[in-house]
């Protein structure tokens, strides 16, 4: 597992703590900006360069800042799309890969309006349609690469500290305190179910341009989209 992240002391912990259970060799901690588009393909070379492969992709960094909106965009979609690209670049089986599966961390804010929150919900809903989109894509041209997005609802991460910060909310610190009744409404779920949708994704062969709901009321499933209305014959 190679594990990317800007903040180096919560990376460093999570591969002590995996390096308790396993070889250390079999872990990898680079520091990465995502947004920094030479820093992503230089870790993504680092991943290549120590285990030889890729096989599975998560691009999952996010952040909620309705303040400087465009540094949301950054990193919640356009380096999701260029995660995406990258691991196609690898994986794919016309360009040399074995295949794999990525998978692109959205949100129920993907899915339906956030009242407070408008640019994160866009890009959201941005990831969404960028997922399914390039899965048909790789289904039609033989990529053998599956591409799926994940969904969750309130999850206990630092993301959720952000909505008390000016800093991050901007003209909607005001409203706060109706995101935390939200919050309270909607309740909020720990982490590791979002890691038993994750393997169910990995695990499962048959799913590919998915959108997988994770919520406190209904758990792990599917939302339900009409037949996609054109299918190209592969050329």
């Amino acid at each position: 597992v190679a594990l990317l992240d800007f903040n180096s002391e919560a990376g460093q912990e999570s591969k002590a703590a995996l390096d308790e259970q396993f070889e250390a060799q079999r872990t990898l901690f680079i520091q990465c900006d995502v947004t920094d588009q030479e820093q992503l393909k230089g870790a993504f070379k680092k991943v290549i360069e120590h285990f030889g492969r890729l096989d599975i992709v998560v691009n999952n960094a996010g952040v909620n800042n309705e303040k400087d909106w465009e540094s949301t965009i950054q990193t919640n979609l356009t380096s999701v799309i260029r995660g995406t690209y990258l691991g196609l670049e690898y994986m794919r089986k016309g360009n040399g890969g074995d295949g794999g599966v990525i998978i692109n961390m959205s949100s129920l804010a993907g899915l339906m309006p956030a009242a407070f929150q408008p640019v994160y919900c866009a890009t959201k809903h941005g990831v969404i349609g960028f997922t399914r989109s390039i899965a048909v894509t790789a289904n039609m041209d033989n990529y053998g690469v599956r591409l799926n997005t994940i969904c969750p609802g309130f999850v206990n991460t630092p993301i959720l500290q952000s909505i008390d910060k000016e800093e991050n909310m901007g003209q909607y610190y005001s409203y706060k305190d109706e995101i935390k009744n939200m919050m309270q409404f909607y309740g909020v779920m720990d982490p590791s179910i979002i890691a038993e949708g994750l393997i169910t994704i990995i695990e499962d062969d048959t799913l590919n341009g998915e959108v997988m709901k994770i919520t406190v009321s209904q758990g792990i499933h599917f939302q339900q989209y009409g037949q996609t209305p054109f299918k190209s014959s592969k050329r």
